[in-house]
């Protein structure tokens, strides 16, 4: 009879989700048509920049769950580290090299700057893993966690001192203006945002899936103990690990200080929350689902912020982070991540 019970209320409870689930996509799918069909430049104008920005996330996002994914921790200083790398390439472009107007030299030195910054990014997240969190894989996880924090003001310390206290304006090697696709205005920023986010993106599947040192992340995500069994040097792994991730936080700030034309102390705090916000709707240690959820999220925000029939860009936190608590309140693992148990 209890066994009765006990099935007919998850019946109902499966039910009362896939009416809620049902209800709430129809709900969007009404207000995207009605404001397709009142604006219908501007809602692929805002959609485009929502990608755009989504593709900027999903760089500082992938960095967050590959360390989660292999070791289980959540890297607080990744954000900051994401704005360490806008500032340095705001001087290594404006400074030291003095490029201030786009130019054929102009854009040769901001593909000098992409390896650079990476080069730069991932040799402090490499440092980071080496001095700070090593000794304590095997800590409560309180500790780790707690490092991680610490190394996150520290890095903000940092850009603190090399940039101020407020914001500063840069000038761009980007052109300026717009394409336009059938009325629909493409700004020249957007479409150099994608030219350079995907293929990193593409080397990155690629290094993860189909090299040899791809395949000993995975095992060593899958068990630490028998990745060493089978002659996988674990501590190189992780490092490993770490630069490839703070590689893709260095692009993401060249591409951020860019496009945006400004750098911040606290600029890692917002959208590294941003990102973290993307890898846990998408599935936090899954590279796809990182992506999705970078690209969602970042549409939600285009949409909202622009579309004639929206809530408004003072709302768009609100709406992002409601649909990740529903989200996370249906389906706890995200998107595209599956449930796990705890390894003893």
């Amino acid at each position: 009879m209890a066994g009765v019970t006990y099935k007919t209320r998850q019946l109902r409870r499966r039910y009362i989700e896939r009416a809620f689930a049902t209800i709430a996509v129809a709900g969007a799918a009404l207000w995207l048509i009605a404001n397709l069909i009142k604006s219908p430049t501007q809602f692929f104008e805002v959609t485009f920049t929502g990608l755009s920005n989504g593709i900027l996330y999903a760089l500082i996002a992938l960095g967050y769950t590959l360390v989660y994914g292999i070791i289980e921790l959540i890297n607080f200083a990744h954000g900051d580290l994401f704005m360490l790398g806008g500032l340095f390439s705001a001087h290594f472009i404006t400074l030291w090299f003095g490029q201030k107007v786009p130019s054929a030299v102009g854009w040769g030195v901001l593909a000098l700057c992409l390896i650079a910054v990476m080069v730069f990014c991932a040799t402090i997240n490499v440092a980071i893993e080496r001095f700070a969190y090593r000794r304590l894989r095997r800590a409560p996880k309180l500790a780790p966690l707690i490092t991680a924090v610490g190394m996150s003001f520290i890095l903000q310390f940092v850009g603190l001192r090399w940039n101020g206290s407020g914001q500063k304006i840069w000038p761009s090697l980007l052109p300026s203006g717009n394409l336009s696709i059938f009325g629909v205005r493409l700004p020249y920023t957007t479409i150099i945002s994608f030219a350079i986010t995907i293929p990193v993106l593409l080397v990155l599947t690629y290094i993860v899936t189909r090299t040899k040192q791809g395949k000993a992340m995975r095992a060593t995500a899958q068990d630490q103990d028998a990745s060493r069994l089978m002659g996988i040097n674990v501590d190189r792994t992780i490092s490993f690990t770490f630069g490839l991730g703070g590689a893709l936080a260095g692009a993401a700030g060249l591409l951020f200080e860019q496009t945006r034309g400004l750098t911040s102390y606290n600029l890692g705090f917002q959208l590294g929350l941003i990102a973290f916000t993307a890898a846990v709707m998408g599935g936090i240690g899954n590279l796809q689902g990182a992506v999705l959820g970078a690209i969602i999220i970042g549409v939600i925000q285009g949409l909202n912020d622009g579309l004639p029939i929206g809530l408004g860009q003072q709302w768009s936190n609100t709406v992002v982070f409601s649909i990740l608590i529903l989200l996370m309140v249906f389906k706890p693992t995200g998107l595209l991540g599956k449930p796990t148990t705890e390894k003893v």
